[in-house]
């Protein structure tokens, strides 16, 4: 391989503006150049993709990056293009290309224009690109997200165990393999199967400490998240959950509380899913809510919070996650909503799959319940997890998560970590967990039965407590060092050296209780609905609403219905909103009539609340979205387009009735609609101004009003569209 810079500082300059290396970065590199297998450990925004690039750049040839998703290798060729003036420095090749586009990334690669190919696993196993890789001056290759390789990463794709066959049908070549995330024993699946055992490794410290780690229970979830994000508006986001229908109802219920939001996940065309990121990137929208394939890649430093409406599958997929937080260095606050029922519900995920598969998922899913309940220092849980130690009193970050800044009270617990360590020894270090609490507590099951835990002179020892605390006691007692699990099988546990000695000479060990999750609800019925909020309307503040929207009423000649519904003044009443932004969350409150008639209202509340000493609880209301808020935007559409009602019931599958009142609604909540093309098709401007001027005049907006004042003059249907027309012109 010949170099073209004489230095990887000087490239760095030349190509990235850049004087000086971040971490291990320079080693790495120097790794690479001299052509030895390199194995980049680094933490989501260390600067891992910096580690092949510059090579790549560097070196006469093409450097052949292997990427597991068509939006990541997108958003780092862009990133790369955005670098240099000639587009072609860098290309992917995948199936997203149109045939025109795959040819003209071959022609760049073959004429030597091209360093950087992008491709995925997938693409690698057609012959027709093996044959034309072999005729390319390949440098080396870029396994980025390695951790794809082993069965125990957080995101396995078995056509990564092909790629290392498929690299030696095309060329002899090094390998630098790069990923966030790795375990020792997922470090070791990824050495073996690219045959890679004796690269050079460069392991950064998985230590985020600028990042707040933080697990609440899973109660009144969304309504949490909704305050969260009014409280950090501005602020960029990412929400995590499992499902798509999760997704689409937090974003909707984010968005009609005035938070800008889009939902994201694979069920979505490619377009609209490139769409949606760059409108991320270019903060047109703070908050993505997402399933996990949403960030991978996605290179933009100011995401300021990470939150996981559900609980993720493994501690890999919670700390990649997580990463995208803070990659500037500034704050970066993650929450993670957690409940047994989430657990329970990933638990029947893995039913039916091999048993080996099972096995894994298990106890991927036991190592995120240890995270989510421990009351020891979250950020030492998580490195002990990645195999670094840390030092929870003076280590960096060490403050920055929920457990050491409001600890547990703890006990010197050194008679139960002997009890521990001598049933586990009792048993031959040959089981899990579950099965010593069981020995402890005195709970009998198969297993139990079978080895005859009940003969054991540690049977019932610990009955006066839980399995929980007994099961807390071991996870803390593995982060301390006197235990580990055995991954090989399964998490079954060892005592350690230091454990043995202890078992010998006890000393104070102080343990904290596990947090205790046991009764939380799981989330999916805690929607905070506008309507039955609990409370009762202040009795002395209502009759003062009323008073000012007659007042006001007879002001501007209006009926007082069309400056706020009674409805909207009980809520009123009851949550004493002094901001514009408070007001929008009303009942029948929308941006038009916050504005028309808002400002007396507020001000009037604001003056009630300081004379009268009222402490306002901090409590929001949660403007929660309609099952059928979907056939709101398309019916607005269609309006929009002019379209009758018969033709928009047969397009959102309603009656014209249910078209009717879903426009009434939408008026109702401060939408402006113009629906005078439908009042064309039956009605003259005469009839129009008739019943125009006694929705005006009248004090009782009901149809049935109408109806008895005209005496079937005009039929139902003409009725609404004219108060729909009124209430849409002047109360808007």
């Amino acid at each position: 391989m010949s170099l073209n810079e004489s230095t990887p500082k000087e490239a760095l300059q030349k190509y990235f503006g850049f004087k000086e290396f971040k971490g291990k970065q320079e080693e790495a590199i120097q790794s690479v150049l001299e052509g030895r297998d390199t194995f980049v450990i680094m933490p989501t925004g260390g600067g891992k993709s910096l580690c092949y690039q510059l090579p790549a750049l560097m070196l006469d040839g093409v450097a052949l990056v292997v990427s597991p998703l068509i939006a990541l290798m997108k958003n780092q060729v862009d990133a790369i293009r955005g670098n240099h003036e000639d587009s072609s420095i860098a290309h992917f090749l995948n199936s997203s290309l149109s045939k025109s586009e795959a040819e003209q990334v071959i022609y760049d690669v073959t004429s030597g224009k091209t360093k950087l190919l992008y491709v995925a696993p997938e693409t690698l196993t057609k012959q027709s690109n093996i044959q034309f890789l072999k005729s390319v001056n390949i440098t080396f290759v870029a396994v980025d997200e390695a951790h794809c390789i082993s069965e125990w990463g957080h995101d396995f794709r078995p056509e990564y165990r092909k790629i290392r066959p498929i690299i030696k049908q095309i060329s002899d070549v090094n390998i630098i393999a790069l990923t966030a995330t790795a375990t020792p024993k997922v470090q070791g699946d990824i050495q073996k199967n690219l045959e890679m055992i004796n690269a050079n490794v460069f392991k950064s410290s998985f230590n985020r400490d600028n990042l707040y780690y933080e697990v609440r229970p899973k109660k009144d979830a969304l309504k949490q998240i909704v305050q969260y994000a009014l409280n950090n508006k501005g602020k960029s986001g990412i929400i995590y959950c499992l499902s798509r229908k999760k997704v689409e109802q937090i974003a909707e219920t984010l968005a009609v509380n005035g938070v800008k939001v889009l939902p994201y996940h694979a069920g979505k065309d490619s377009k609209t899913r490139s769409s949606i990121q760059d409108q991320f990137l270019m903060q047109d929208v703070d908050i993505i809510v997402a399933t996990i394939a949403f960030g991978m890649g996605i290179d933009k430093p100011d995401v300021r919070f990470v939150i996981h409406y559900d609980i993720p599958k493994s501690l890999e997929s919670y700390y990649q996650e997580t990463g995208r937080a803070g990659r500037d260095g500034q704050e970066g606050h993650c929450i993670a909503f957690y409940s047994h029922k989430d657990i329970e519900k990933l638990e029947k995920f893995l039913h039916g799959k091999p048993i080996a598969e099972q096995e894994i998922g298990m106890q991927l899913l036991q190592e995120v319940m240890a995270y989510a309940e421990t009351s020891i220092s979250r950020r030492k849980f998580l490195l002990h997890y990645f195999g670094e130690e840390f030092d929870e009193v003076n280590g960096p970050g060490a403050k920055n998560c929920d457990n050491t800044r409001n600890p547990k009270s703890q006990y010197d617990g050194r008679e139960e970590l002997v009890l521990i360590l001598k049933t586990v020894n009792d048993f031959k270090q040959a089981h899990k967990m579950q099965f010593i609490s069981a020995i402890l507590v005195g709970e009998e099951n198969r297993e139990v039965e079978a080895y005859k835990g009940s003969q054991n002179s540690s049977w019932k020892k610990g009955a006066d407590k839980e399995d929980r605390h007994w099961n807390g006691v071991m996870r803390q007692a593995i982060v301390f060092g006197f235990l580990r699990k055995d991954v090989e099988q399964y998490g079954v546990l060892q005592i350690t050296e230091k454990g043995k000695e202890y078992m010998n000479t006890p000393y104070e060990v102080m343990l904290a209780e596990e947090r205790n999750y046991d009764d939380v609800d799981s989330g999916d019925t805690m929607v905070q609905t506008r309507k039955g909020q609990g409370g009762a309307a202040d009795t002395k503040l209502r009759p003062m609403l009323v008073t000012l929207r007659k007042e006001i009423a007879d002001k501007k000649n209006l009926p007082p219905y069309v400056i706020f519904q009674d409805v909207s003044l009980d809520e009123m009443s009851i949550h004493y909103p002094i901001t514009e932004e408070e007001l929008l969350r009303i009942t029948g409150v929308g941006s038009g009539k916050a504005k028309k008639f808002g400002k007396e209202f507020l001000e009037l509340i604001a003056k009630y609340v300081e004379e009268e000493n009222i402490e306002r609880i901090e409590d929001l209301l949660v403007r929660t979205a309609s099952n059928k808020s979907s056939n709101k935007v398309n019916i607005i559409q269609q309006i929009d387009r002019k379209m009758n009602l018969s033709d928009m019931a047969s397009r959102t599958n309603l009656s014209v009735e249910e078209v009717l009142s879903e426009i009434e609604q939408i008026v109702s909540a401060g939408t402006k609609v113009n629906i005078d093309h439908c009042l064309e098709e039956s009605m003259d401007e005469d009839c129009v101004e008739e019943l125009f001027e006694f929705f005006s005049e009248s004090d009782d907006e009901s149809i049935e009003a109408a109806l008895a004042e005209f005496e079937g003059s005009y039929s139902e249907e003409e009725l609404r569209l004219i108060r729909i027309k009124f209430l849409s012109d002047v109360a808007n």
